[in-house]
């Protein structure tokens, strides 16, 4: 039978090669003589990159440096600062549009034209550039999926930023961003056929408790009737977010992770414009307002999404996910510090009710997904 040798510099056995059955891997001691000892096939199937061929022989391949050690832990450290980076990004985009909305009369149909038109051409280059040649090969079954996820990111900017006109910003941010992962997983069952997992339904009546407690104690002045609207229209904006999830997954096998947002943005702005003249599209506004709407438009769209893909390079979807909830907190935070509102206790407990539940929601999955595979 073949012999595999495998030595560190302090003569210690490595194991992990793709080996064949019968394989035997022996040690090496610290002179670099073989020893006798043989290890099980199955345990040379771990790093099947620690053998190196040469001559017709098998050579003993080093341990990884220190540095490259040191290095692959700054990378993952840098990849969760940029998921965090994205993510308050994010979270001052309701701060930005409440102070829109103060210096200007404009609704939400328009500052929603605005920030996709803004954000369309910087998307498209942006994604260009990362694709390369195949960012215009979009196969034709595929653009169902993306004409569903330019319609919901057009819904998405109406009814988030006319949430935060009739609830305010620390409730329509805690129901717009804590609801889309509860309708992720409805909308993937139903679609993509993911049945949800025991934590799913132990979790999601705890969640609707906290939404109900958001709703009933909202900050907002106005009738009853004004604050359910606005409650629904964060919830809606949610569910828009969650067929923007649901259906870029569906392409996630076949394009780059940004390229389906990119197509979508100008067919978005397309879709909200003839709903923007109709209600008296903004331009007049004055050097702040177009300044906000910039900022909204390029840092926290672009920049946001960009940082975010880079970050996922080297931090594990699921740990984005629990970072990316920064977005809500600052949101929150922004809300009740700039922006003078207030949460009373039921509202605050409805709030951490919710943010909890998808906090836990997300570091069960996370534990799933980092749980070896049976053998």
């Amino acid at each position: 039978m073949a012999g595999a040798r495998a030595c560190d510099r302090g003569g210690a056995r490595q194991s992990g090669a793709r080996a064949q059955a019968g394989t035997v891997s022996h040690a090496c001691n610290a002179t670099g003589q073989p020893t006798s000892t043989q290890l099980p096939a199955p345990l040379l199937l771990h790093q099947p990159n620690l053998f190196a061929l040469a001559a017709g022989r098998i050579t003993c391949a080093p341990v990884a440096p220190l540095r490259t050690q040191l290095t692959a832990q700054g990378n993952r450290m840098r990849g969760m600062l940029l998921v965090a980076l994205a993510a308050a990004s994010w979270g001052t985009i309701g701060v930005a549009v409440a102070l829109l909305n103060r210096i200007t009369t404009a609704d939400a149909f328009s500052t929603g034209f605005w920030r996709m038109a803004i954000s369309a051409p910087a998307l498209v280059l942006l994604s260009r550039w990362l694709a390369g040649a195949n960012f215009w090969r979009v196969q034709a079954r595929d653009w169902l999926h993306i004409g569903s996820i330019a319609t919901a990111f057009a819904a998405y900017q109406v009814c988030y930023f006319a949430a935060i006109e009739r609830i305010g910003l620390s409730s329509a941010v805690m129901l717009n961003i804590c609801s889309a992962p509860i309708f992720v997983a409805l909308l993937a069952a139903l679609l993509l056929h993911e049945r949800p997992g025991w934590a799913e339904a132990a979790l999601l009546p705890l969640a609707l408790c906290g939404v109900w407690l958001l709703v009933r104690a909202s900050p907002a002045a106005g009738p009853p009737a004004a604050r359910i609207a606005g409650a629904l229209l964060a919830l809606a904006a949610g569910l828009c977010y969650s067929v923007v999830a649901v259906s870029a997954r569906a392409l996630a096998p076949r394009y780059h992770p940004l390229q389906p947002v990119a197509l979508a943005f100008p067919l978005g702005a397309l879709l909200l414009l003839p709903f923007a003249l109709q209600r008296g599209l903004q331009f007049a506004y004055p050097a702040n307002g177009w300044l906000l709407l910039l900022y909204i438009g390029l840092i926290p769209t672009v920049g946001g999404y960009g940082l975010y893909l880079w970050g996922l390079q080297t931090t594990p979807a699921a740990v984005a996910a629990i970072i990316a909830l920064i977005e809500p907190l600052l949101g929150a935070g922004l809300a009740l510090g700039l922006l003078g509102e207030t949460l009373s206790p039921a509202a605050a407990a409805g709030g951490a009710l919710l943010l909890a539940s998808i906090c836990a929601l997300l570091l069960l999955h996370a534990r799933a997904s980092t749980r070896p595979a049976p053998p």
